[in-house]
């Protein structure tokens, strides 16, 4: 025995003992990282046997780089690769908890467009047991400070160094073959990352990231007009006519479009502790003069709301990886909702209470034809009117209320809510209804700010119909993406009364809402299956804009004969009949795993290619930039320069505006401002005498621009100092 122990202290002292000790040591913490920190799906003894394996090959591959160095350098480097790696580790344990995905190259280039409001999310999502990826780090410094193992300054011949990293590549091309066996086109055909993590491991997963980054940039440069025609050839196949009853239905109509962030299906109608938990919204999904879609499910990927935002205003899906809007909003070519509608003569706005640099807006809604975008640069500055990731909800309608009055009619108005958003933090002032007890954190604050939301929404909706301008317009709410994520299936079992909250039960709770509200639409609740991608169809059509010639991938929610099928980012889909989650299939209605049958297993193979065929067109379309090659006859193309959303721009704009064509609701009253109507119970502006009044009035708009003047000409450095143009 005590020779044993001397004969392993004697190798751990050796340059090679100490490189397999850590080699071992990261090798366990990766393990137990990926077995407990995130959800891959394993299923069988092969996937086990290579989710134990796919750590080895690139840390043995990244620690032998020390090999090549002599002495203590050569400790110094390999101490230094695995704290790098045991941050990155770290890094995607904490990305995972929230958004059920991996770190990638592109998001992380496009991360200044969200750092500003991460500081609050990352330390509600941090637990302690997180930092045990750190342990094999600190471990290795130990042993070397306290001399426990001392370091060798013997040369290791070139030779040996070299056989290592061989080895390696060896015991890589051995995975990968293995994975390739277990699942053929892994690299290939794939849509979700966890394949490629679960197979290969995260360090390989970066590898393939990067590259997929690097194969996308070169994708632009190589497309040319034949692709195009390619899309062109497969979306005739799926063009729809409009359903005769509806369409036009809102011709010359204002549209208003109010993103509901972070908002389940599950809500409607939900109650807590004996209240309704959103009385407003509830009211609207059943009033007759709604149309209300109880299977619209959100499609969103790593992009969260800006792949809701692509796929609404555009009929795009986001992208496998990163969002589309910060990669490609600045670059792109488009032909978006605002666009579209501004051409048939509407007057175009977004609404934001953040910066305008959040997901790239600024550059973004330039490259989609806003004519205005109210952010920040128009909102007052003031610490208690904020939280989390912006204006609180009821500040933030009324504000807009004040700048939609002053809108020539017919506008498209985007108004996006933030209050609702993870960690779903709530001041107790704004409270109105007690966390929910299922303790879990981030469920448990969910149904106040959610709450709180639906109460913005009340207070908005009454202002429109006091003021009258609800009888000329058309009110879209859409909820964007989930609130709660499949990391938290036992707090939402508990909550939803649910015995069981697997796959399945997690897919079908993927459904957001999707109302359309205006006097005299003839509405109901439409049990028809579709999701984000055919919003812009359906609010087209509705507004009677003929748009067979656009390049969208969505079909028309009303039309007769739809598919149904909604595919999601990763592959999955969801139809009236069978739902897909990885490799499982369930029965829709009842929820019962499927054993398929010959005729199932067609029916599925050709759902599977319809959903490939259609992300894939449409990620060719984006990083291909493929609409810079069509546009229809009567599309005028977007030039970004001819938009500037500077405060000051932007007020000289709106005054042009209403000059040429004074049909805002304000002209319409004389010059004089409906904001008197408006009627909140926001406790920060209870001691705010006249808040209505005083933003209403022109002296106050003045005294704000004129405060701001020097910030916004700051924030909009980077945008055309031409003024924008309609």
């Amino acid at each position: 025995m005590k020779n044993a122990l001397q004969a392993t202290r004697r190798f751990l002292n050796s340059r090679w003992g100490f490189f397999l000790l850590a080699v071992v040591l990261f090798w366990a913490k990766t393990v137990y990282a990926y077995t407990t920190k995130f959800n891959l799906g394993v299923k069988g003894s092969m996937q086990f046997l290579l989710l134990m394996l796919n750590p080895l090959p690139t840390t043995i591959l990244l620690f032998g780089v020390a090999l090549y160095l002599k002495g203590r350098k050569s400790y110094i480097v390999m101490v230094i690769i695995d704290l790098l790696t045991s941050i990155w580790l770290f890094a995607n344990v904490l990305y995972y908890r929230e958004f059920s995905d991996f770190l990638g190259i592109n998001l992380i280039k496009g991360s200044g467009a969200v750092s500003n409001n991460l500081g609050g999310s990352i330390m509600g999502i941090v637990k302690g047991s997180d930092f045990l990826v750190f342990l094999d780090v600190a471990v290795l410094i130990l042993l070397l400070a306290f001399k426990v193992i001392r370091v060798d300054i013997r040369p290791l011949k070139l030779r040996y160094a070299m056989t290592v990293t061989a080895f390696a590549l060896a015991l890589f091309g051995l995975n990968l073959s293995m994975a390739q066996n277990d699942r053929s086109g892994l690299l290939t055909r794939t849509f979700d990352n966890n394949y490629i993590v679960k197979y290969l491991g995260l360090n390989a997963y970066s590898v393939y990231d990067s590259v997929k980054a690097a194969q996308t940039s070169a994708v632009r440069a190589k497309a040319d007009s034949s692709d195009m025609k390619s899309v062109l050839k497969y979306l005739k196949t799926s063009r729809l006519a409009p359903n005769s009853q509806y369409f036009g239905k809102a011709k010359g109509k204002n549209i208003i479009v109010i993103h509901l962030e972070s908002f389940q299906q599950f809500l409607i109608d939900f109650k807590w502790d004996g209240q309704e938990v959103t009385p407003n919204l509830n009211k609207i999904y059943h009033d007759n003069n709604t149309l209300s879609f109880s299977n619209f499910f959100h499609q969103v990927g790593t992009g969260k709301t800006a792949d809701a935002e692509m796929m609404m205003e555009n009929s795009l899906f986001g992208l496998p990886e990163g969002p589309a809007m910060v990669q490609y909003g600045t670059t792109n070519t488009f032909q978006a909702a605002p666009a579209i509608l501004d051409q048939k003569g509407y007057t175009t706005a977004a609404f934001h209470g953040d910066v305008p640099s959040f997901w790239n807006r600024e550059n973004t809604y330039k490259s989609w034809g806003y004519d205005f975008f109210f952010s920040t640069n128009y909102l007052p500055k003031k610490a208690s009117y904020m939280e989390n990731y912006g204006m609180k909800d009821k500040i933030f309608m009324m504000e807009s209320a004040n700048y939609l009055q002053r809108l020539p009619q017919p506008f498209y108005a985007k108004l996006i809510t933030v209050t609702n958003h993870y960690p779903y933090p709530l001041d107790k002032a704004n409270q109105t209804i007690p966390k929910t007890d299922t303790g879990d954190n981030t469920v448990d604050g969910y149904v106040q700010t959610a709450h709180y939301l639906d109460q913005s929404i009340g207070e908005f909706m009454a202002w429109l119909k006091d003021s009258g301008m609800e009888k000329n317009t058309m009110v879209v709410f859409y909820g964007d993406h989930y609130g709660i994520s499949a990391n938290h299936k036992k707090a939402m079992a508990k909550l939803t009364g649910k015995e069981n909250f697997g796959n399945y039960e997690n897919a079908m709770y993927q459904r957001v809402p999707f109302m359309i509200h205006m006097d005299g639409l003839q509405g109901g609740v439409k049990t028809t299956y579709g999701g984000e991608i055919d919003a812009l169809p359906t609010i087209l059509d509705l507004a009677g804009v003929q748009n067979t010639d656009t390049v969208q991938f969505g079909q028309d929610l009303l039309a007769d004969n739809r598919n149904q099928i909604v595919p999601f980012r990763n592959g999955d889909f969801v139809t009236p009949q069978y739902t897909k989650v990885g490799s499982t299939y369930y029965n829709t209605q009842d929820g019962k795993q499927l054993k398929l049958t010959d005729a199932q297993k067609q029916d599925v193979e050709k759902i599977n290619n319809h959903v490939q065929t259609q992300l894939s067109f449409s990620d060719k379309v984006i990083t291909g930039d493929l609409l810079r090659f069509y546009k229809p006859d009567w599309f005028k193309k977007v030039v970004k320069s001819d938009y500037n959303y500077n405060r000051k721009k932007g007020d000289a704009l709106l005054k042009k505006l209403q000059k040429e064509s004074p049909t805002s609701m304000f002209q319409k009253n004389n010059d004089k401002s409906l904001l008197n109507l408006y009627k909140t119970d926001a406790p920060e502006l209870k001691n705010t005498s006249n808040y209505s009044e005083e933003l209403a009035s022109s002296d106050y708009n003045q005294a704000n621009a004129s405060s701001s003047s020097s910030s916004d000409s700051d924030s909009s450095s980077s945008s055309s100092a031409s003024s924008s143009s309609k």
